[in-house]
């Protein structure tokens, strides 16, 4: 088969491999979309992000090696021995964190809690070729009502539903949310139909702050023309929101927003108030922990997806209540575009995209 595998950072190349084998436990599946995450799009630039260290490990020591692509829709061609809940012909989706399933975390039930596992495309191969061997334990139905392109998206949307579950909405409380690329824009519809009351959203681009307001916000507020942070006040009352998500924080090399945006959220934040850590940063910052202590301020960050946000994330998506075709703005086709569609992913100004851009591998 074709697979994508990475000689170096920023030196990726199409090589015919052997087809994986197929192992207990997993299944052997054709690869209809892919799409690289943001982090994704970063790393493979060598730009310092999650796991970069792990990433530049694997590169000095593997090379060539198949990384990334744990977004994906795939349809099921074999299922190997002991997989219970899957057959030929079925379309999955995954989730990316896994529990290792040893340790005493896993042992007493409590795998949800397991940081021991693999992630796929990081420790285990992803999707960024023609066939892919997944874990069963990774895997959930698509349901018909579902698109392949809305499926490839259904990983990122089960983060999303992590993090709008950690932060505990109450009914009515008033939500801001700072960023609206894909995650931004999923934690927006997820806390939505989750009880948020008034919705605020932030971003710089004008595409992003309209496809929010369609999507369902209550306002959207252009960074570039007004002070969010005042903005936000002055929309609650003067308190601030109740619960405010940061999803724009990462490296200003690709258009995110350094760590502006964490100052940002800590200032648009009531009294009392929650932040949710979404984004990743790749590095330390300073922060001024007394601010938080003296305002009451829970700064928290999410959860791993388990496989129930997973299935959550279909049933959102199957009926309605979340919108994921509007965003996908880039569908390339053939294997041979994906690192067109990291180029657009890591670019998403330049190109006007929301999500990342996608690849069909096959129809």
């Amino acid at each position: 088969m074709k697979a994508w595998r990475f000689y170096g950072f920023g030196d990726l190349r199409l090589d015919d491999v052997p087809l994986p084998a197929l192992r207990p436990r997993h299944v052997l599946a054709q690869v209809l979309v892919v799409q690289p995450s943001v982090t994704e799009a970063q790393l493979a630039a060598g730009v310092r992000t999650l796991a970069f260290e792990r990433i530049k490990k694997r590169l000095e020591t593997e090379a060539p090696v198949q990384l990334f692509g744990h977004e994906f829709c795939v349809r099921i061609v074999e299922a190997g021995p002991g997989v219970t809940r899957f057959k030929a012909g079925d379309r999955v989706a995954a989730r990316a964190k896994l529990p290792c399933e040893s340790c005493p975390l896993c042992d007493t039930g409590r795998g949800h809690l397991c940081r021991k596992g693999p992630i796929i495309g990081f420790q285990l191969p992803g999707c960024f070729c023609e066939y892919a061997v997944l874990p069963e334990i990774a895997l959930t139905l698509v349901d018909d009502r579902i698109s392949d392109s809305e499926a490839a998206c259904l990983q990122s949307l089960s983060d999303s539903v992590a993090s709008v579950e950690t932060a505990e909405i109450k009914i009515g409380n008033s939500i801001a949310i700072i960023g609206q690329g894909s995650m931004g824009l999923e934690c927006m519809q997820v806390a939505r139909v989750s009880g948020a009351g008034k919705i605020i959203t932030v971003d710089v681009r004008d595409e992003a702050c309209a496809m929010s307001k369609e999507l369902g916000a209550d306002y959207a507020i252009n960074a570039t023309t007004e002070d969010p942070v005042e903005a936000i006040r002055t929309l609650t009352d003067g308190n601030g929101a109740d619960i405010v998500f940061e999803c724009a924080g990462g490296s200003p090399t690709q258009g995110m927003a350094g760590v502006r945006s964490v100052v940002q959220a800590i200032d648009a934040v009531r009294s009392g108030g929650k932040i949710i850590g979404v984004s990743w940063f790749g590095s330390p910052f300073e922060m001024d922990i007394d601010l938080l202590r003296e305002r009451s301020l829970r700064y928290l960050f999410p959860d791993i997806s388990t496989l129930e946000h997973l299935q959550h994330t279909v049933n959102l998506v199957a009926g309605g209540r979340v919108r994921l075709k509007p965003t996908i703005t880039h569908i390339l086709d053939g294997i041979e575009n994906v690192p067109k569609a990291f180029e657009i992913t890591a670019n998403k100004g330049k190109f006007k995209a929301i999500n990342p851009a996608q690849v069909r591998i096959a129809v």
